[in-house]
């Protein structure tokens, strides 16, 4: 899987980088990371569209210039492990690496190899996530994890008595590392799939879903989690900024999804959905 950092400058630093991480967010690019002189922008490189990108930076009202260099992964790994830390998360859920200390004085602990699939905690909408799971445990429920990422959710899921789980991805270094954060979390009952929302076809219908994805792949797939979702389930969904509010609730309402919960952590925002 291979990335391309893309280092923009805006005319000045202030409200510019909250502005491009936002729209560069809805075009593919995953994460971000201001610097005192630049805004680091990272893709992989087969979600890069020029097109996309030059329309995104033409209509901006302030001037900015860019140039990009390719990430090598053995040397994103390294950085990725490097500044990797432990995240508690409500003071209930201790998520660390391999090497970390273990915490047996907090109430659930998942490891989690630290390479580049998303999703380790240290991200807004992945503990946003988390705090739902934890304040509404899945006990006894038939669970999907959609864009599963390192498998986070999933094993949480488990832990907190989910008896059935499907974890999706279509990224396959997500998939591999899911397997793999599985088996070293011991976890049961966890199906990690590579795949996209058409994968859903024919599946048995789930209790409760969970799509930490983003905006466009959200409102373009909520018809496949429709079909797979239990009346009175609830879906759970970030990726996206409080600006998109709107055009989510907008697009559940088609489906008779009611709005029952709004979070929100440094702008970004997780919704919960009650199916009608």
């Amino acid at each position: 899987m291979q990335y391309t950092r893309y280092k923009l400058q805006a005319d000045n630093s202030g409200s510019e980088y909250e502005i491009l991480m936002a729209l560069l967010g809805e075009i593919g690019f995953e994460s971000f990371e201001e610097t005192d002189e630049a805004l680091l922008a990272f893709i992989q490189e087969k979600e890069f569209n020029q097109e996309l990108f030059d329309e995104v930076l033409d209509n901006l009202p302030f001037k900015v210039k860019y140039d990009k260099e390719e990430v090598a992964e053995q040397n994103w790994n390294a950085v990725w492990e490097s500044n990797f830390e432990p995240v508690i998360i409500g003071g209930r859920c201790h998520i660390r690496a391999p090497f970390h200390a273990s915490r047996p004085d907090i109430e659930y602990e998942i490891v989690i190899e630290p390479k580049m699939s998303f999703g380790t905690a240290h991200h807004e909408t992945t503990a946003l996530m988390i705090g739902y799971l934890l304040d509404m445990p899945p006990v006894g429920h038939r669970l999907l994890d959609m864009g599963s990422g390192t498998g986070i959710l999933a094993i949480l899921a488990q832990k907190l008595g989910a008896t059935e789980i499907e974890a999706i991805d279509n990224d396959d270094w997500a998939y591999n590392n899911a397997i793999e954060n599985v088996a070293q979390n011991s976890s049961v009952n966890i199906t990690v799939r590579l795949g996209d929302a058409g994968t859903l076809d024919g599946m048995a219908p789930f209790d409760t879903i969970y799509a930490n994805i983003n905006r466009n792949i959200l409102l373009n797939d909520m018809k496949e989690y429709d079909k797979v979702l239990k009346k009175g389930g609830n879906i759970f969904m970030s990726g996206f900024y409080y600006e998109d509010i709107q055009k989510i609730t907008d697009k559940a309402e088609e489906f008779g999804w009611s709005n029952d919960e709004i979070r929100e952590k440094n702008k970004w925002v997780a919704l919960r959905f009650t199916k009608e």
